[in-house]
């Protein structure tokens, strides 16, 4: 996957989260730091069912794009669903699990990605 091709999925996936109204949306270019996947997105649902919700938008708008993910854990209980795509990697939690295990602290060293979001998309809806 190209610099080029990442952008583009990591956009796609936050715009799915931003317009299931998921919120805190932070992706981390950890190329530098692991070898367990080059980009991180992190964000957070209100309840399970919302993480349930933003996890099942992410998958059907990639599969849309032609990117079906290699893994998905916690779809069913919702309080942290991790969905795997070999390069990215997407960590949906409810706030109290995001506040309890700080991701971003894990991977602090990495350097955030500025993701281009449509924010005008949820005003016409």
């Amino acid at each position: 996957m190209t610099k080029q091709d990442s952008s583009f999925f990591l956009n796609a996936i936050a715009q799915a989260i931003f317009d299931k109204k998921g919120f805190n949306i932070l992706a981390l270019d950890i190329r530098e730091i692991s070898n367990l996947t080059d980009y991180v997105i992190i964000a957070e649902g209100n309840i399970e069912k919302h993480v349930s919700a933003l996890a099942h938008a992410i998958i059907d708008h990639l599969e849309e794009l032609g990117q079906k993910p290699i893994y998905v854990e916690g779809e069913r209980e919702g309080d942290w669903v991790v969905i795997d795509y070999l390069h990215i990697m997407v960590h949906l939690f409810v706030p109290e699990l995001r506040e309890k295990y700080q991701l971003e602290q894990l991977w602090k060293q990495g350097h955030i990605v500025d993701l281009k979001i449509d924010v005008t998309s949820q005003l016409v809806k």
